[in-house]
C-alpha cells in the first residue's frame, strides 16, 4: 500500500498545498498529519530548497508535466534538515487543467544501502540456482533498486548544477550593463548544456542497468508545440544559424512528447555541430497514413562509411572538433528513444545531404 510504501508520497493541490502525506514520509519528517495537510509544501523546505522549488521546479513542472530526480532539503519536526530526492508529476483533466501534483520521495542518505543491495541482488541473479518464483521476485527488487540508485546518481549530478542555475538567475536581476547580461546568458547556456549531458548519462544508466528508456505516453497532447519549442530553443542558442521547421501533424500521435522533444534536440544539436554553418538545418515532421515521421537534415561533409556502423553506439563522437564534442551519447539516446516507441532511427548521408529519419507506427488514418 502507498501509505506504508518504502518511499514517501505527497499529493498537492494545483496551488501547491498538501492534500495527502503517507505514513512513511511522516515518520521520516517527524511531523503529524494535521501539521502538514492544507499547508504549502514549500513551507517545509529550507530557504534554499524553497527558492529552488518555487523558482525552478514548480515552473518547469507546469510546463513539462513532470520533473525527475531533483534534490531538496525538508525541515524535520526537530528543526534538522532531511535531504530528499524527489520525482514530481502533474495530473490533468481532458482539457489540460491541472488537478493535482504527486511527489515520490526517497532519502538521499539511503545511497550506500541502495548501492550495496543492488550489487548483492545482481550477484545473486547470476547464480541461476533459484527457482523461477524466487528469481522473479529478485528481479522485481533489483528493478526497484536500480531506479533508486539512478535517482541518487541524478541528485548528486544535478544538485550543484541547480545551485549554479539559481545563482545565475538571481545575478541576472541585479546586473546593469549589457556585458554583464551577456556573461550571465553564457553561464545559463552552459548550465543548459550540462543539464542535457546529465540527462543523457542518466538515460544511459537506465538503458544499461534497467530495462531501457521508459515512456510516459501522452496520447492527445499536441506534439507540434513541443517540437517547435525545441527548435526555438536551439535557434536562440545558435545565433547566426538557420533552422527551418516544417510540421504537418494533423492527428494525435501516441507518444511520449517530451522524449521525442529530447530526440529532436539531440538530432538538431548533431546537425548544428557537424553540418555546414552557411546552410540551413531542416526539420520536418509529418503524420502519414500509418506512421509518424520526423526528419533532421543538414548540408556539409558526408558521414564517413567507417563511422556509419558505430554512429548509434554510446560514446562515439566521430571527428567533431574537441571544443564542440559532448559525451557521444546524443545519437545513442535518440536511437533508444526510437526503439522504446517501437520505431526506427535511420541515417542517409551523401555529399549533398545528411538526413536522420525517425519513423514510428500509427494506427491507420480514418477515412
Amino acid at each position: 500500500m502507498v501509505d506504508d510504501a518504502p518511499c514517501g508520497y505527497v499529493s498537492l493541490s494545483p496551488g501547491g498545498r498538501i492534500e495527502y502525506v503517507n505514513r512513511t514520509f511522516l515518520r521520516w519528517s517527524g511531523h503529524a498529519p494535521d501539521q502538514m495537510i492544507g499547508k504549502r509544501f514549500s513551507e517545509f523546505l529550507t530557504m534554499a530548497g524553497r527558492i529552488y522549488y518555487e523558482t525552478h521546479i514548480a515552473p518547469l513542472l507546469r510546463m513539462q508535466g513532470s520533473f525527475e530526480e531533483f534534490a531538496i532539503d525538508v525541515i524535520k519536526a526537530d528543526g534538522q534538515p532531511l535531504q530528499i530526492i524527489a520525482n514530481a508529476s502533474e495530473r490533468r483533466d481532458d482539457v489540460g487543467k491541472p488537478l493535482s501534483i504527486h511527489l515520490a520521495l526517497i532519502r538521499a542518505t539511503d545511497r550506500r544501502r541502495y548501492e550495496q543491495e543492488l550489487l548483492r541482488a545482481r550477484e545473486l541473479a547470476q547464480t541461476g540456482e533459484r527457482s523461477a518464483e524466487v528469481n522473479l521476485q529478485r528481479e522485481h527488487e533489483s528493478s526497484e533498486l536500480r531506479e533508486q540508485f539512478i535517482a541518487v546518481l541524478g541528485h548528486d549530478l544535478r544538485n550543484p548544477l541547480a545551485s549554479l542555475s539559481a545563482g545565475a538567475r538571481i545575478l541576472d536581476r541585479t546586473v546593469q550593463s549589457e556585458k554583464e547580461h551577456q556573461i550571465i546568458a553564457m553561464m545559463q547556456t552552459t548550465v543548459m548544456r550540462m543539464a542535457g549531458l546529465i540527462d543523457n548519462v542518466l538515460d544511459l544508466a537506465r538503458g544499461r542497468l534497467g530495462g531501457g528508456i521508459g515512456l510516459n505516453r501522452d496520447f492527445g497532447k499536441p506534439l507540434e508545440p513541443v517540437l517547435m519549442g525545441v527548435v526555438d530553443e536551439l535557434r536562440l542558442a545558435s545565433p547566426g544559424r538557420v533552422i527551418e521547421a516544417k510540421f504537418k501533424i494533423d492527428r494525435p500521435v501516441n507518444c511520449d512528447s517530451q522524449r521525442l522533444g529530447q530526440m529532436l534536440s539531440n538530432l538538431l544539436g548533431n546537425a548544428l555541430t557537424h553540418g555546414s554553418p552557411t546552410k540551413p538545418v531542416i526539420v520536418r515532421g509529418e503524420t502519414l497514413d500509418e506512421s509518424f515521421e520526423l526528419q533532421v537534415s543538414n548540408a556539409g561533409q558526408p558521414i564517413p562509411a567507417a563511422a556509419m556502423d558505430k554512429l548509434f553506439e554510446p560514446f562515439f563522437r566521430g571527428n567533431a572538433h574537441a571544443s564542440r564534442q559532448g559525451l557521444g551519447l546524443g545519437l545513442y539516446i535518440a536511437s533508444q528513444i526510437a526503439k522504446a516507441h517501437d520505431g526506427e532511427l535511420t541515417v542517409y548521408s551523401t555529399a549533398d545531404e545528411t538526413r536522420f529519419t525517425f519513423t514510428m507506427p500509427l494506427p491507420p488514418a480514418e477515412i
